[in-house]
């Protein structure tokens, strides 16, 4: 039976391909400026109401679109947390802290714009909004809070940070890709869609380093991995849990397509359990086989939940438009 590697062991092994990774995203990475995403005139159009530090009225976005908007916007706020997580379980020497300082400053972006826009465009109450930015960032973010007890998996183990880590985000980064990407359609403002399909290309290609460094760990230590990506699967929590009106936000996100269960199947697990061959490899010992077996059945069985989730969600929108519509004055 194969040795689980300690956290310095798989670090120094993997570091020769991380830095072709790091390489490969400065390659491949576009400048950008968030100064150019923002619609500045826009702000001009409430000069005159100062004293006001915002009314309902003065927001073009729906109520889907608004609540898409400050998850994805807090998300991103709680970044001084994510970096602490990256930095502690990678290094901060060499490919590795290079990628750390990089990944930083990019994430860093995507708050600056979003707020500027939401800001500029009265999109959102600027004072709720920063009242939940206080709550959410003083609350902070910790990995290992964000993943579920599953029977038959060792819940973060022992020197497992850098596994759990990188299992995590290359998941987290895509699912954030994903909600970007379609909350950008709902606000109906070419600026805004413009906008978030910058960001999520950022989130994608931080995706691909992650999923690469994720693939060359299980070809390193292929149980041990494995044993991160099950507890990760099995237990995924997006990293806005906990922050201001998450379950309303994300009940609402899921009921109008910008992230569902579908979405998180077919276009979050399955592309990355593909690109590592997990159900193909042949390279697992008696525990990394027991792993994919109960993995399998866990993704199995979400396909399931997924149809019921959707079948439930048609009854629930249809309730909805039947309302609307008595609600339609007549005549």
């Amino acid at each position: 039976m194969a040795r689980s590697l300690t956290q310095l062991e798989l670090l120094i092994e993997l570091e020769p391909i991380a830095e072709e990774n790091v390489h490969r995203h400065l390659s491949m990475a576009k400048e950008w400026h968030p100064h150019d995403y923002v619609p500045w005139d826009r702000g001009r159009n409430f000069a005159a109401m100062d004293g006001i530090d915002w009314d309902p009225e003065q927001s073009a976005l729906s109520e889907v679109a608004k609540a898409a908007m400050i998850t994805n916007l807090l998300t991103e706020d709680n970044l001084p947390s994510y970096h602490r997580e990256i930095a502690e379980n990678f290094s901060q020497d060499g490919a590795w802290g290079t990628w750390v300082g990089r990944w930083t400053a990019e994430e860093n972006r995507h708050g600056i714009v979003l707020r500027d826009y939401l800001v500029v465009t009265r999109g959102v109450d600027p004072v709720a909004l920063e009242q939940a930015r206080m709550t959410h960032m003083t609350n902070g973010y910790n990995a290992a809070h964000l993943i579920k007890k599953h029977a038959g998996v060792d819940f973060v183990a022992a020197d497992a940070g850098f596994m759990y880590s990188v299992a995590y985000v290359t998941f987290q980064e895509l699912a954030t890709r994903v909600s970007h990407r379609n909350t950008g359609k709902v606000c109906e403002d070419p600026i805004a869609d413009r906008m978030l399909q910058r960001i999520a290309a950022d989130e994608n290609l931080h995706m691909i380093f992650y999923r690469n460094m994720c693939g060359a760990a299980l070809d390193l230590s292929p149980d041990q991995a494995m044993e991160a990506i099950t507890n990760i699967v099995m237990g995924f929590q997006m990293p806005g849990l906990g922050m201001p009106n998450f379950r309303r936000n994300g009940v609402l996100m899921a009921k109008h397509g910008i992230y569902d269960l579908r979405q998180h199947l077919e276009e979050v697990l399955l592309p990355n359990l593909k690109k590592w061959n997990i159900f193909e490899r042949t390279d697992f010992g008696p525990r990394g086989e027991e792993l994919r077996q109960l993995l399998g059945e866990f993704i199995e069985k979400l396909g399931t939940d997924v149809l019921r989730f959707e079948e439930q969600r048609d009854k629930a929108l249809a309730r909805d438009a039947e309302r609307a519509q008595r609600a339609v004055p007549v005549g």
